[in-house]
């Protein structure tokens, strides 16, 4: 029998507690009550062979205190006038609450949007368009719309997050609200206060004005005639962006890999130094314009990725070279050949002629599927030869020759 229960009526009104379509009614406007349950009954010829069946269905039904039936008056052949429900429906929201078990959400959910009317009215759009999501947050509720009236009297305040002083709200708790924080301030403030070029919760403090951690910058100088530090030779020094930028050093040739272990084993080179690099973020490095006058090469691993950092890179460093990251080096370690789960496909119209090449090799599968050469896997001696092989600064990179294949991680 496919006659609609009482808990298929009921799970059709919970559909709609789950859409937030009964929360939005707390925001006033149009009401969706009285709302019409979709009912399927008996059809006549179940009134003849199952006539018990149909009088306990109607009953079931007539039971539901929450719900009102429409009765349509059926003349049978064979059981004469029968009255039977036509019509479900649910009269007011407090009978799908009472019916739902839903009164005390509904009763914190009002809370919220009594609150917002009084302090950040502009939010009500918020509540329409996430109900649910305001419901989770109803504890957390008055202290998010108290971070909301901060940034609104202090639009784009240039400090710290934790100098951010509210009482009984600590820097972690709008750190783990983030995300709904940007929502609600994108509402809340003028667009004059947002940089809309900073999205995502990492850029939660460039977005509003806030002062950001400053990236950190890893360099290792290879040549111990290079001054840096008095005193010290070859030092492994971390500084942030800007003072990254003003270094003064002299240098003919910077060196960028991805992996700490190349970074930490990278052998001496004259007037020489190495970057432990950032992946596809560069914006870090755009500010050192000194590095314009050095001749920088790019390590990374010999995969479709590898090949797309370095087309990023160039759009910051025009001249930057590829180091190891050719064919040659490939083939020679074959037996350490890797796995790349999810290649990139796009096309990188910064890359050369024999770089282009290997890459659509790639990416198109032609050598092997998914094939990825990990840059920490290259054999030291194949490193140490490749750096013997460098022209001057002004020349191109040389191809090493092959000394030995697959030697592993130093």
């Amino acid at each position: 029998m496919n006659w609609s229960d009482p808990a298929q009526l009921r799970a059709q009104l919970l559909r709609s507690w789950e859409r937030g379509d009964l929360l939005r009614e707390a925001l006033g406007g149009p009401s969706r009550f009285p709302m019409r349950l979709v009912l399927k009954g008996p059809a006549s010829a179940d009134i003849t062979s199952r006539f018990d069946a149909v009088r306990n269905w109607a009953a079931a039904l007539t039971a539901q205190a929450h719900l009102r039936l429409v009765w349509q008056e059926l003349r049978h052949r064979v059981q004469g006038s029968q009255r039977l429900p036509a019509e479900a429906w649910v009269d007011t929201v407090d009978d799908a609450l009472a019916w739902l078990g839903k009164r005390r959400e509904w009763a914190r959910f009002c809370a919220v949007v009594t609150l917002t009317r009084q302090h950040q009215p502009r939010l009500r759009v918020w509540l329409e368009k996430r109900p649910l999501q305001a419901l989770e947050l109803a504890d957390a509720w008055p202290r998010l719309l108290s971070v909301v009236a901060w940034f609104v009297a202090h639009p784009r305040p240039g400090i710290y997050l934790r100098q951010v002083d509210l009482p009984g709200i600590s820097t972690k708790f709008i750190e783990a609200h983030r995300g709904v924080l940007s929502e609600l301030l994108d509402l809340a403030l003028p667009p004059i206060a947002i940089d809309p070029s900073c999205t995502g919760v990492t850029q939660f403090a460039n977005r509003y004005g806030l002062r950001d951690r400053p990236a950190r910058i890893r360099l290792r100088v290879l040549d111990p005639l290079v001054t840096t530090l008095p005193g010290i030779d070859c030092p492994d020094l971390t500084l942030d962006a800007a003072s990254f930028s003003c270094l003064r050093l002299e240098l003919q040739r910077v060196f960028i890999t991805e992996n700490e272990i190349n970074f930490l084993a990278f052998p001496p080179m004259p007037r020489s130094a190495v970057i432990f690099g950032a992946g596809y973020g560069w914006d870090a490095l755009a500010g050192a314009r000194w590095l314009e006058a050095c001749q920088l090469h790019y390590w990374g691993d010999i995969d479709t990725h590898g090949f797309a950092i370095l087309n990023q890179l160039r759009s910051r460093f025009g001249k930057v070279q590829s180091f190891l990251m050719d064919r040659a080096t490939l083939m020679a370690h074959e037996a350490l050949w890797g796995n790349e789960d999810k290649p990139t496909l796009s096309e990188l119209p910064r890359l050369s002629p024999d770089e282009r090449a290997l890459y659509d090799e790639l990416r198109d599968n032609r050598i092997r599927k998914g094939l990825r050469l990990e840059q920490e896997l290259v054999g030291y001696e194949w490193l140490c030869n490749a750096l013997m092989h460098l022209g001057s600064p002004s020349q191109p990179a040389g191809v090493p020759t092959p000394v030995r294949q697959g030697l592993g991680a130093t």
